[in-house]
């Protein structure tokens, strides 16, 4: 069997016009499957150039596939089971600055380059002060990008119409703002031309973005039988699930250049891309960081367990249409869609999303997925969410370490740990006393939650006892029926 290459698969001469900063599983499932269908359709005609942003990575490797590799699609879709795998072929060069820094710099010279897209992780758009040596790779992305504007401008010689289209995806708020912020920043600690720094800042177009698709990766387990079906080898084979969704806000060179809305796929081109941010944040994981500690508190590991079982599906389903939804301006036929699409993730039978590693630091999640919301419905409705005050104690009750008999292997910032033990170290047998206590904790909410609302105390213990008395099955049960709780 061969590995996978120019030699089995037809790969066009293509133009590059793309740098992509990154190489991992995301920018490969999501980014370039979309330069791809933008290609294949003759939207674009354009090749990309990836550039690995760290010292390890996999540009030898995808080199030595030609660029090429396969995607794996799996999910479900309208109600049908999909499995599909198709072979990417629009990275048209490999680029390692580390090992070769004049030839990554020389694409600042071309010509035909016209944008820049990048995914480094949260930690990749920052500051460092000590890149201050161009003359070898800088190590932050920020670096490596003004290295490579700076070639630009010096080569054409500050020519406004030379600047490139930059598109971070980055999960950070206003990432594109906040590359913009950091290029400035670092630009002045490195006393470079201030007529350099104004190209930087007004010739370039930056745009933020939101992205949205669960990306597995390499799918080690199902390697060999995949390799059967396709008939060759393929060390690059990334598996993603059917939905994706890109948000970017509207920038008019950006859409001329990177018309990625204009085939028929999920993404958007947007005035505000704050909503579609808080409706991800507030549904999506909203919805996993309200769902973990009741479901695995009944027993259930997975996220595809809880959502398609009775019980438990009915109180995520009725948390987001009832609780969240309301809280989005957003038009409410485009909330709806958006919420059965997160159900219909959820099933995905292709997945397998443990409880556990969504509990990763919780008590964190809760005061950005939750709390927010919290804040809102009670602004808009002028009354508590109650599925998501349940879930609130459910909270308390998971952080009391145990699951039947069996000890939850909790993990979190260890002065959370430290404050959550010690809570329940002092319970004496009042629900009330303790409760008032978790939502008076300013340094982990920034907030004393108790001013929320006058009857947030005395509705959160009354479930939290519910719990201790009844075991979590029968008291999130007894919820779901319409007695809130409060049923022997």
């Amino acid at each position: 069997m061969e590995v996978i290459s120019k030699k089995l698969f037809n790969k066009p001469e293509r133009k590059i016009k793309i740098m992509q900063f990154g190489e991992g599983n995301f920018l490969r499932a999501f980014v370039e499957w979309i330069l791809q269908d933008l290609n294949d359709k003759g939207a674009i005609d354009a090749g990309v150039a990836v550039v690995q942003p760290m010292p390890m990575g996999r540009v030898a490797d995808l080199a030595a596939q030609d660029g090429l590799y396969t995607l794996r699609l799996e999910g479900i879709d309208n109600g049908k089971k999909v499995k599909k795998s198709q072979v990417i072929n629009v990275i048209g060069d490999c680029v390692n600055p580390f090992t070769d820094y004049e030839k990554y710099l020389k694409y600042g010279e071309s010509e035909d380059l016209q944008v820049i897209i990048s995914n480094t992780t949260e930690a990749g758009i920052a500051v460092d002060p000590t890149d201050t040596d161009f003359t070898v790779c800088p190590k932050s992305y920020p670096g490596k990008l003004l290295a490579l504007l700076k070639r630009r401008y010096d080569h054409f010689k500050g020519d406004m119409k030379k600047g490139l289209a930059i598109v971070p995806c980055e999960l950070i708020d206003n990432n594109g703002d906040e590359l913009y912020r950091c290029l400035t920043e670092l630009a002045e600690i490195n006393k470079m031309d201030k007529a350099f720094i104004k190209w930087m800042q007004t010739a370039n177009h930056f745009t933020s973005t939101l992205v949205d698709r669960i990306v597995p990766g390499y799918p080690r387990n199902e390697i060999e039988d995949i390799q059967k079906e396709t008939g060759y080898i393929d060390n690059n084979v990334v598996k993603g699930e059917i939905f994706h969704l890109w948000v970017l806000k509207k920038e008019p060179f950006v859409q001329k250049v990177l018309p990625a809305d204009s085939t028929g796929l999920n993404v958007i081109f947007a005035d505000d891309i704050k909503p579609y941010k808080q409706r991800k944040v507030k549904i999506l994981n909203g919805s996993h960081t309200a769902m973990v500690p009741v479901a695995y508190l009944c027993g259930i590991d997975t996220v595809g367990e809880a959502v398609n079982d009775p019980v438990i599906g009915k109180f995520v389903r009725d948390f987001v249409f009832d609780e969240v939804n309301p809280t989005i301006k957003l038009p409410q036929d485009q909330m709806t869609a958006f919420a059965n699409s997160v159900i219909e993730r959820y099933q995905n039978p292709f997945i397998r999303h443990e409880l556990m590693s969504i509990a990763l630091n919780s008590t964190t999640k809760f005061k950005t997925r939750l709390l927010p919301t919290l804040l809102d419905y009670v602004q808009i409705k002028g009354k508590l969410p109650q599925h998501l005050l349940f879930s609130l104690a459910a909270i308390i009750e998971f952080h009391k370490g145990k699951r039947g008999n069996e000890a939850i292997a909790l993990k979190d910032d260890p002065a959370y740990l430290e404050k959550w033990a010690k809570l329940w170290a002092e319970f004496d047998g009042d629900y009330k006393k303790l409760v008032n206590k978790v939502l008076a904790w300013k340094e982990a909410w920034d907030m004393d939650m108790n001013t929320i609302h006058p009857e947030i105390c005395d509705t959160v213990a009354k479930y939290l006892s519910a719990m201790e008395a009844k075991g979590m099955c029968a008291a999130v049960e007894c919820f779901v029926s319409g007695c809130k709780g409060t049923c022997k």
